[in-house]
């Protein structure tokens, strides 16, 4: 499993709830964060959280109480079908090193519910991180008590997308569309009518002011965003993709397009070449491959990797650029 990185030290609380559960969207959130007393004091409640048939999951105390002072927050945003397992070993790196993490469940485009109407609202997930942004900031109870100031989200595929969406890049759909007719990003165009992509409604201004920067980690649907409100992001960007194609986002035309735009010096652009689209989620058990191709034939890619590393060496390479990258915009304070 991913081993917590050296210089992170606090024990990692774990919790999980729901927002507006009677209202259209609810939110099932999960959030990492820095636990008030060290591991061996809470031994009965640390548990393990994440694991399934396929995944490894990782140990974190259950519902321990969180720290006193004010942290940083770090939203996360799921890819397509996934849910907060996804990056549930990147959140508990964030939290051993001092973060705050919180990760809502996307209506209509998560696992546990792919509603075919909640996925073609697509604008309402940037709306669901400032939901948990206003959650988490009103109820100390949660995680501990947030530093407002310093706020920042990290999506995966799908996720990069509503993470730049959230920093205020401005969706064109006829642009995106145009686009689609020259067949530049294939798996990002196959999903064009399943995600709404010619909704007026994804034109709108979609970002929290609250948001001091921004990861795109291999990201989907990147060159419907216009050059011209990309230019205009001044916030800290890290943009990382994947070196290897498997899940049909060329890293050239998704991430690439991304960095091409986003002004620079604030915003860094990393490629790793090993890494492939599924990289970036967790770490697969060693019978996973056949037990999601009995599940889910074709599936198993989701396993795959592009190099000699193992998955785990890729994470920490991923988890030391994104602390690193964090430290410098949204950094923990003594």
């Amino acid at each position: 499993m991913t081993t917590v990185l050296a210089h992170s030290a606090a024990a990692v609380g774990f919790r999980q709830t729901k927002l507006d559960t009677g209202g259209t969207r609810p939110l099932q959130v999960s959030l990492w964060y820095p636990a008030d007393s060290r591991p061996a004091e809470q031994g009965t409640r640390t548990e393990i959280v994440g694991d399934n048939p396929a995944f490894h999951g990782l140990p974190v105390i259950r519902d321990a109480a969180p720290v006193s002072h004010d942290l940083p927050l770090v939203v996360l945003s799921h890819g397509h079908g996934g849910s907060w397992r996804n990056l549930s070993w990147l959140a508990r790196e964030l939290a051993a090193g001092g973060y705050v993490v919180a990760s809502p469940d996307h209506p209509g485009t998560t696992t546990f519910d792919m509603d075919p109407a909640q996925a073609a609202m697509l604008w309402e997930r940037p709306h669901d991180l400032s939901r948990v942004i206003d959650a988490v900031e009103r109820d100390a109870t949660l995680a501990g008590k947030v530093d407002i100031s310093r706020v920042a989200a990290i999506g995966h595929s799908l996720g990069g997308w509503t993470v730049a969406a959230l920093a205020g890049a401005r969706f064109d759909t006829k642009r995106f569309e145009t686009d689609c007719r020259g067949n530049t990003s294939p798996r990002a165009c196959l999903l064009q009518g399943d995600l709404g992509l010619d909704r007026i409604e994804l034109e709108r201004d979609l970002a929290d002011p609250r948001l001091k920067a921004f990861v795109s980690l291999d990201l989907g649907l990147a060159r419907g965003f216009t050059p011209e409100s990309l230019a205009s992001l001044r916030m800290p960007a890290l943009v990382i993709g994947a070196g290897v194609d498997i899940g049909g986002l060329p890293p050239g035309l998704e991430s690439g397009y991304l960095a091409a735009h986003l002004p620079k010096p604030s915003a860094i652009s990393i490629e790793i070449p090993d890494a492939t689209h599924f990289s970036f989620v967790g770490l697969c058990k060693p019978d996973a491959v056949a037990f999601i191709e009995t599940v889910e034939p074709g599936n198993g890619v989701i396993c795959r990797d592009g190099g000699t590393r193992s998955r785990e060496e890729i994470h920490r390479d991923i988890a030391l650029r994104v602390i690193g990258f964090l430290a410098s915009s949204i950094p923990v304070r003594p």
